[in-house]
């Protein structure tokens, strides 16, 4: 259950933190900054009522293991959630924008810049509204120097007596472990202009981190260079998941394992075993939007060589995502027309309900193409999710949709009939269901497609499967 709202005296809090955005980066944020920080006092603001009824409510609008027992425990004491925009802006001292940033899809850079509509609007609203001193926190993901766009905006409205100082601080969390990322980082990054007054500005976000992370984990720099080190590491890791992926192919045709290549290589010192697990492909909002970025900066930089070096790293991804469904329907005797198949898994990530750029919208869109039935099962994403992303966000007709896709309740409801298993999110519930009770409801030959190497393959084959691994041939 969750508590009851308590009200609080203002006075009683040593400072104060506004987080404009109740998203899957400001909620967990804030809900751990106020629970290491008692004597702050935190609110998180949104102008869409209906997330911050979710926060407000017994059953929050974000899943990540740990969140809901934080949440519980200080909303009401120092934790709060408003749609009241200005009153957050007015008290705080300090103010995180952790707005949406996606990829343009029209407009100069389309495809590929991030869309700075909401940074933009949420910045002028701080400008407008303030009448004291306040520190601007760059939450968001955003493009190298968009600091500095923010920067001319509260410039131009400040006076004697409001002014403005901006940092930024990205963000460094894996859904799935965002609440153990939060608690012992592997760093904490703030930049800062290299003036007394930024310098003052990156020292108070500072000490609130310091009430729980180690000093040598909080990493100082300069503005522009916490910026495009966020898109940086999200670049480096999706590099090495796109190399994994593109060994899983040679794999596959020269009947080396995919798993064995990576466990070798990963005992090397220099590499790490890290990131270096083939699947279907990486998805979330992170990985392929902070990449396109980097490829636009390469452009308006002049840079191609460096553009195109990048831009390959989302190629793979996407090549690995048409690869394995064309195996699918290579498989199932090339054709899936009327045929029905069961997808395990459509968030992009085990542990979150997060299903942005998840390769399951690519692959049932793929099967859909074909005239496939589908049978769709996930733990934690509601059918209204898995609705909006197909029809509102990737364009699939509503009749195709309501015809041909079923939202099954568990796993074993979603096998019943089918002529094929396909597991594109590694839940661990799919590592230990009972395939041989689902094998008999199966049409038969009865295929299983293991997009996340989790999938126990000879006990399997020993049932009866025919399996297809990802990163795994059948050359002897």
């Amino acid at each position: 259950m969750a508590p009851k709202r308590q009200k609080t005296d203002n006075t009683a809090f040593a400072k104060k933190i506004c987080c404009i955005g109740a998203g899957y980066v400001g909620g967990p944020t804030c809900a751990v900054i106020a629970s290491k920080c008692p004597d702050i006092k935190v609110t998180i603001v949104d102008i869409n009522q209906s997330r911050i009824d979710a926060w407000n409510s017994s059953n929050i609008p974000i899943y990540e293991p740990g969140l809901e027992e934080i949440v519980f425990a200080t909303r009401g004491k120092n934790l709060f959630f408003s749609s009241d925009v200005d009153a957050g802006i007015l008290e705080a001292d300090l103010i995180f924008v952790s707005v949406n940033t996606p990829t343009k899809k029209s407009g100069i850079g389309a495809g590929f810049a991030a869309d700075l509509a909401y940074i933009e609007a949420a910045t002028r609203r701080i400008a407008q509204v303030a009448k004291s001193h306040k520190i601007v926190i760059e939450k968001s993901t955003v493009p190298c120097r968009t600091a500095e766009s923010m920067r001319k905006i509260l410039d131009a409205n400040s006076h004697e007596d409001v002014t403005f100082d901006i940092l930024s601080n990205p963000e460094f969390l894996a859904e799935g472990t965002a609440i153990k990322d939060l608690m012992n980082p592997d760093r904490v990054l703030i930049g800062s202009m290299q003036t007394p007054a930024g310098l003052k500005a990156q020292q108070a976000l500072a000490e609130v981190y310091g009430r729980w992370v180690p000093k040598e984990r909080i990493v100082t720099t300069r503005l522009w260079s916490s910026e495009l080190t966020k898109l940086a590491s999200n670049a480096l890791l999706a590099q090495r998941i796109s190399s994994i992926n593109s060994l899983s192919a040679i794999c596959e045709a020269t009947g080396a394992d995919v798993d064995e290549v990576a466990h070798a290589c990963g005992l090397d010192s220099r590499i790490g075993p890290k990131f270096l697990k083939a699947s279907v492909g990486f998805g979330g909002s992170c990985f392929q939007k902070d990449i396109l970025n980097l490829v636009y900066l390469s452009q308006s930089l002049h840079l191609p060589e460096v553009a195109d070096y990048w831009n390959q790293v989302v190629a793979m991804n996407e090549y690995q995502k048409r690869r394995f469904a064309e195996s699918v329907v290579r498989t199932l005797f090339n054709t899936i027309t009327n045929k029905t198949i069961a997808v395990y898994g459509f968030a992009f990530k085990k542990d979150t309900g997060d299903t942005r750029e998840t390769a399951a919208i690519a692959m049932i869109k793929y099967f859909l193409k074909e005239n496939a039935n589908i049978n769709v099962y996930d733990p934690k994403v509601p059918a209204e999710q898995m609705l909006h992303d197909l029809t509102v966000e990737n364009d699939v007709d509503v009749a195709v949709y309501n015809k041909r896709v079923t939202v099954s309740k568990d796993a074993y409801s979603a096998a019943n009939g089918v002529d094929a298993i396909v597991v594109l999110t590694e839940w661990d519930e799919f590592k230990t269901l009972d395939y041989a009770r689902i094998y008999t409801k199966m049409n038969k030959p009865a295929c299983i497609f293991d997009g996340r190497l989790i999938l126990p393959t000879e006990a399997l084959k020993n049932i009866g499967f025919n399996v297809v691994t990802i990163g795994k041939g059948d050359v002897q």
